[in-house]
């Protein structure tokens, strides 16, 4: 099988030593961090544009830049039956910063033994203690330093701006049933309810462009191209040494002396890879793809957050109201404009629990999301009722789903198979999060405001009733991750220091690399492996060089 590496006849319009793929969570600290060293000539290449809409920059701007296809991806999930055969939206960045330009804010970590399982899995130096000083490193936490946060990095991390009553009430509500009130889930314990963080500052959204790539654009050896997709990785022999892209139409190659890094996501790194000729045979094959290295776990693995949405009308007013009343939505935009306070900083949810399914359970298996405002679906409007919404998610499901290239076309999106529910031992977790949330609108703090649950509704009560109702209210939180797991086993994609197993001068560094979805939001954990991959990307360089001194000093 002849190499697909460059012809003479392509003209390099860069050379560097570092070239990393996609600007978003993990991209654009690598950008940072490997170019804060002059000597290191860095490039990073995104698909999407600079993030200049001002709607990316206001918190609650996620309402308007997702499903735009000018900064999302607008990724759907093949037909799938465990979600009564729905196709369901996965909005990925397509800009820079990626999702971190486009979620909803909230910083969540995960809990200790997600890493300590990773480490337990043969990841060496993936444990909770080799991973929280990266957490340390990269933040700058509002409430100051202590044992696990950090003040000074670049990732602003700050308190809710906006509280309502009835999330006060969801709170008592919740120690009402024996939840412990938490005001730091990413402190000691995971374990209780509390409001969340943000990953914003003074009333703006901080992003990894914003915190981690603008400063660093000053450099000299430090280039960023936009609207610049990448379709395939270049090699000699089985060592990678850049990368083929469209921009503006026109195909280019840009050439790596170190290493070739892939930063796109769950669903781009793998379909890039699938696309060069590494993953499953049988995939490469269909879509007309030579192989160049099997690699069958490329695109397997798939995890993602199933998150199943309670819906309760209330007598109090929430959110529903004001959005929906003009005088009242003048004065949420005066809030913003002149103070940098109000609904306009919201995050995607306001108060946090986690819990357990059921009481013979370990740990939290179990997240709600509560916000207190509804509607049919994410980014559509408001209901015209006063409502709240208390979704909850399997915190480590079981199924697993693939992402597999359809044709050579490197521009056309792979086949997503997300298997949501595929895997019968996510049944009763998913059950038994429903009667959590329903025990919490029933507690003493809070039924007294509740009218009635509009969704999914009281008609629902067997297992097998909760169960269908899980596969027709629920939808993504977009936490998709897995499909370049780090391990040993065959169907590892990367080692533990995240090079492509196999081959040379090759990494992947995002949320792909999860052997096992942490338990809770994924933009924290993804900003962590990229700062610990950097150091790792460094400390590897460094000691190659000093062996190449050592054999010259030899020949000498």
């Amino acid at each position: 099988m002849p190499p697909l590496d460059f012809e003479e006849t392509e003209f390099v319009e860069h050379e560097v030593d570092y070239l990393i793929v996609g600007a978003g969570s993990a991209g654009c600290v690598l950008a940072n961090r490997l170019s804060a060293d002059p000597r290191n000539a860095v490039m990073l290449l995104e698909a999407g544009g600079e993030d200049n809409n001002p709607w990316i920059h206001v918190p609650v701007g996620y309402f308007k830049t997702m499903h735009d296809p000018a900064l999302d991806w607008c990724y759907r999930t093949e037909p799938d039956e465990g979600v009564a055969g729905r196709r369901i939206d996965w909005p990925r960045g397509k800009v820079l910063g990626g999702s971190s330009s486009l979620n909803g804010l909230l910083y969540v970590r995960g809990q200790r033994e997600d890493y300590d399982r990773w480490a337990a899995l043969g990841n060496r130096g993936w444990g909770y203690a080799d991973v929280l000083p990266y957490f340390r490193k990269s933040e700058d936490q509002e409430r100051g330093t202590n044992a696990w946060h950090g003040v000074g990095g670049p990732l602003k991390v700050s308190d809710l701006r906006l509280r309502r009553p009835i999330a006060d009430h969801f709170i008592a509500a919740a120690q009402d049933i024996g939840i412990p009130l938490n005001q730091d889930y990413n402190g000691a314990v995971q374990e209780g309810v509390g409001y969340f963080q943000q990953t914003a500052f003074r009333g703006f959204r901080w992003s990894t462009a914003k915190g981690f790539l603008k400063p660093a654009r000053k450099r000299s050896n430090l280039i960023v191209q936009t609207d610049a997709q990448v379709c395939r990785v270049l090699f000699e022999g089985r060592r990678a040494v850049g990368v083929e892209y469209r921009q503006g139409g026109v195909r280019k190659r840009s050439r790596a002396r170190v290493e070739v890094i892939l930063a796109c996501g769950a669903i781009g790194s793998p379909q890039i890879l699938q696309h060069s000729g590494i993953g499953p045979a049988p995939v490469l094959r269909n879509a007309g793809v030579p192989v160049l290295h099997e690699l069958p776990g490329v695109g397997q693995n798939l995890q993602d957050h199933l998150q199943v949405r309670l819906v309760f009308r209330t007598r109090e007013r929430t959110l529903n109201d004001e959005v929906n009343h003009p005088l009242r939505k003048a004065w949420i935009g005066l809030q913003y404009a002149l103070w940098r306070t109000g609904p306009l900083t919201l995050a995607a949810s306001q108060v946090a629990v986690f819990t357990r399914s059921n009481p013979d359970v370990d740990r939290p298996d179990i997240q709600f999301h509560m916000q207190p405002l509804s509607a049919d679906k994410p980014g559509e409007g408001a209901h015209p009722f006063s409502a709240f919404t208390a979704s909850v998610c399997q915190l480590r499901p079981y199924s697993r789903g693939s992402v597999e290239i359809r044709s050579a076309d490197p521009l056309q999106y792979p086949a997503i198979h997300a298997n949501y529910l595929s895997d019968a031992r996510d049944h009763p977790v998913v059950t038994g999060g429903i009667r959590v949330g329903r025990r919490i609108a029933a507690a003493p703090s809070l039924a007294p405001h509740i009218v009635s649950e509009f969704v999914p509704g009281e008609q629902y009560r067997s297992d097998a009733e909760l169960l269908d109702a899980a596969r027709r209210f629920s939808q993504s939180i977009y936490h998709p991750a897995g499909t370049c797991k780090m391990g040993s086993d065959a169907m590892a994609v990367v080692d533990d220091r995240l090079r492509v197993r196999g081959l040379d001068a090759l990494r992947v560094i995002d949320a792909s690399i999860m052997p096992e979805l942490v338990s809770g939001n994924t933009n924290a954990p993804v900003i962590m492996i990229a700062e610990k991959a950097a150091d790792m990307i460094l400390e590897d360089h460094a000691a190659h060089a000093a062996t190449q001194r050592e054999c010259m000093a030899e020949q000498a």
